[in-house]
Order: C-alpha cells, then structure tokens, then sequence
C-alpha cells in the first residue's frame, strides 16, 4: 500500500481502504479461481495495481466518463480505476467467465458501484465509449479490429478519445501503421525498476457511426 500511498498521496478514507482491501481479496480469490500467478500476488501492488493506475497519472477521467476495459483478466486495468474515479463507469469485459466471477466478488466486496461486467468476445460489444483500455491483450490492430466503433462521438478530454493500451517492449513494427499514435513512458511516472520498459500507447479512433 506504501506504493499507492507514494503515488497518489490524495485518496479519500474510502479509497484508502478499497485499496488496502484488495490484497486480502486477490488472495482469497486466487485461492478458489487462479487470475494471478503466485509470484505476481506477492507482488500485486506493483504489478498490477500501481500498473493499472499509470493510466491516471496520463489522464483524469472526466466524472460521467463512459470506460471500456477489454481482456480485463482479473479486473486489471478496470477495477484499480474504478476505486480512483467513483464517478465514471467502468465496463469490464472478458471472454472467460471464472475470472469474471472473481471481478464481481472483487466489485462487491468493495462497494464498487460504478463496475459492471460482460461475460464475451470483445468484437461482440456495442455502445460508445471515451475510452477503451487494455493490458496487453493482443497486438494494436487485432485490438483496433475488435473496438474500431466502440468509440463515442464527443470529445470531453484532454487527450482524444480512443485506445489506452498498456504495453511494454518494443512496439515500432506493431504500431508504425498508425501516424497518430503516442507512447508515453511509464518510467516518467513510477521510479520503480518494473516500469522501464513499459509504456501506455494512446491511439485516437474517430467515431464511427
């Protein structure tokens, strides 16, 4: 917790205790459905929670935001978000339905109201959102096929509505098709060593009607 508290000096109480939760909940969890490897859920502050919250260090969802979380596994990126912005609604999609079970007991032992989840295939999804955000699911333009008009008409951000995709490595042939795309270092935000080679890939995707 001393990781979150370093970053993001600012929670309210309730915050606090959502995320101080979250390491007894993950490991209760993993103990019945396995969404985080054994290594990892020592390690879930850093790897996952801190991870998942770069994002915000990049933007702050504007209250009313609609939120798409593909792949979301464990409720990563999705659910650390959803503890940090209460007022923006977070959609979290994965097409295998255990480690759904996991994000809504996760949900609910937290109090989150602003969760809600869908059991499918990423491609299967409809309505508009400022945002659809990923760890690393696929490469950009399998992921771009999947969402290309999942994205909503009206801009209310500071960066452009479209993909928030956390990736790490080498991305220039995955992305050197898209001129519009920007990398933002992780390393620019967390002074930890896990983070020099992670990145969050903005793309901005234009609605689609």
């Amino acid at each position: 917790m001393h990781l979150i508290q370093k970053y993001f000096p600012n929670l309210t109480e309730i915050q606090f205790k959502q995320f101080e939760a979250l390491q007894g909940l993950y490991e209760d969890w993993n103990a019945q459905i396995n969404v985080i490897s054994r290594k990892d859920i020592e390690s879930l502050y850093l790897h996952h929670v801190l991870h998942s919250l770069s994002i915000a260090k990049l933007i702050q969802f504007q209250d009313g935001a609609k939120i798409l979380d593909i792949g979301t596994g464990g409720g990563f990126p999705g659910i650390p978000l959803a503890i940090l912005f209460p007022e923006v609604t977070f959609h979290l999609v994965d097409s295998i339905n255990k480690k759904l079970k996991v994000v809504n007991g996760v949900a609910e032992s937290l109090g989150l109201e602003n969760v809600y989840t869908t059991h499918a295939r990423a491609e299967t999804i409809e309505g508009q959102y400022d945002f659809i955000i990923s760890r690393a699911v696929t490469t950009m333009p399998v992921f771009v096929s999947w969402i290309k008009n999942r994205v909503a008409k009206k801009n209310t951000h500071a960066l452009k509505n479209g993909i928030l995709y956390l990736k790490g490595g080498d991305l220039t042939e995955e992305l050197k098709t898209y001129s519009k795309v920007t990398l933002y270092d992780l390393s620019a935000f967390f002074e930890d060593e896990f983070f020099e080679t992670k990145k969050i890939v903005h793309l901005p995707l234009k609605y689609k009607g």
